[in-house]
């Protein structure tokens, strides 16, 4: 039988900066930080703008990746929205993350996350609700399934949903509501989760708890399905659980703390699944982040 590497296992690594050049400035942060996996974004994450690239830098930096096996994956922008109340802000979004998608396979990525939006406006303004859950679960069907039948091709990223920290009329927050999120979709073969941790413990799974990560996924995967996990944001919370207030903090400085995350390296359900932090700090803070999780990675599980 031949046995996986700690690596293989669970690639760990961050967000990384790219103003200067996807792979001139993406490739030399993730060096910084010993990363094993990145993530980028490829357009500006508080705006609808949706530009083209460079193709020299996309060249560059999927090269650079395929040669230091790193996996790599795109977060979309915060506002995108498609079950929002507002059409425009719901058109806007399609027109974003199809764009978020095809940049996605430019640059040989994984997947792109999304959040999971809301039922009033956009992911980051919950104003403008007032309808049911399952009009705007149906209205984000019906806009996602196009742009998910034209994912064809094996190298094209998967759409990673990613559950928010509760806040407004969040559609999907807590585990089980990714049930009917998915439904929504069809259970599409090309959608996967983007598990945030301080999001789904602000969101009331207290993962600090015994027994409290085995869980949450255990619930996932019965949820979600097997498979479906396939990344993980790994952020320690300044906020307490079921707080709903998406606070990032450092691994281990934070009320999810350093047991939660050896848990979490430890179980079944992230075997494959690389971890990406997004915590606070310069590239300092984040090598720091990255090596402890290295550390919780290696350590022995208790007896």
């Amino acid at each position: 039988m031949t046995s996986v590497s700690a690596r293989d296992r669970n690639p760990l690594g961050g967000h990384v900066p790219v103003a200067g050049g996807l792979a001139a400035r993406g490739l030399s942060y993730a060096a910084a930080l010993a990363a094993e996996t990145l993530q980028v974004f490829v357009a500006n994450p508080r705006g609808w703008a949706t530009p083209p690239g460079d193709p020299a830098q996309d060249e560059a930096f999927r090269a650079g990746c395929a040669q230091r096996g790193l996996p790599a994956y795109v977060h979309a922008p915060y506002l995108i929205n498609p079950g929002s109340a507002d059409p425009v802000t719901a058109e806007r979004s399609v027109r974003s993350l199809r764009h978020s998608l095809r940049r996605a396979r430019a640059i040989g990525a994984r997947g792109v996350v999304v959040h999971t939006g809301s039922a009033g406006g956009t992911s980051r303004t919950e104003s403008g609700g007032g309808r049911s859950r399952e009009s705007a679960l149906a209205q984000t069907g019906e806009l996602l399934l196009p742009l998910l039948d034209e994912l064809t091709h094996e190298e094209d990223p998967y759409l990673l949903l990613e559950p928010t920290a509760g806040q407004g009329a969040s559609l999907c927050s807590r585990v089980a509501d990714l049930g009917p999120y998915l439904a929504a979709l069809r259970h599409h073969p090309r959608v996967g989760i983007c598990l945030d941790t301080a999001h789904v413990f602000a969101a009331g799974h207290d993962l600090a708890a015994p027994d409290g990560v085995a869980a949450t996924l255990d619930e996932l995967v019965e949820v979600a399905g097997p498979g479906r996990l396939r990344l993980i944001h790994a952020n320690d919370s300044k906020a307490p659980a079921g707080s709903r207030r998406d606070r990032h903090e450092n691994i281990g400085a934070g009320h999810i703390g350093q047991a939660a995350f050896a848990a979490l390296l430890r179980h079944p359900a992230t075997a494959g699944v690389p971890l990406i932090i997004e915590t606070p700090g310069g590239p300092e803070g984040h090598a720091a982040d990255v090596a402890r999780l290295k550390e919780l990675r290696s350590a022995p599980a208790p007896g």
